[in-house]
């Protein structure tokens, strides 16, 4: 399986949805796109939607915590939205829910980022 990656803007927001599977074979095309989506905007903030992301590994953790950073940098956030239960149970075990905000759909994210900024 292969991992299909949309990215939108809206207002200050990149909008990043993700498709398939996100693993070691997937994981550079991902961080290399959103780096790219992120250098050449002025966004302040990320949403990721899992909403069709049907497999994650170490891997795929490694790109969300590398943006994570990226973003936060730049004095932003990151939420999660959409996340189902078997990427939510590793993104859980791995602790990103501790720095990460997580909601249960990109409207939701959208309006607590609204909130923030």
């Amino acid at each position: 399986m292969s991992l299909h990656i949309e990215i939108a803007q809206e207002r200050n927001v990149l909008v990043v949805r993700l498709k398939g599977e996100l693993d070691h074979h997937t994981a550079d095309a991902v961080r290399v796109r959103m780096e790219d989506a992120l250098e050449s905007s002025d966004v302040s903030h990320i949403i990721l939607s899992l909403k069709e992301l049907s497999f994650m590994d170490s891997s795929g953790l490694g790109v969300i915590l590398g943006r994570y950073k990226q973003v936060t940098a730049r004095g932003g956030k990151m939420v999660v939205c959409d996340v189902n239960p078997a990427v939510h149970r590793l993104l859980e075990l791995s602790g990103l829910f501790k720095i990460l905000s997580i909601q249960d759909s990109e409207s939701q994210a959208l309006s607590s980022l609204e909130e923030v900024s």
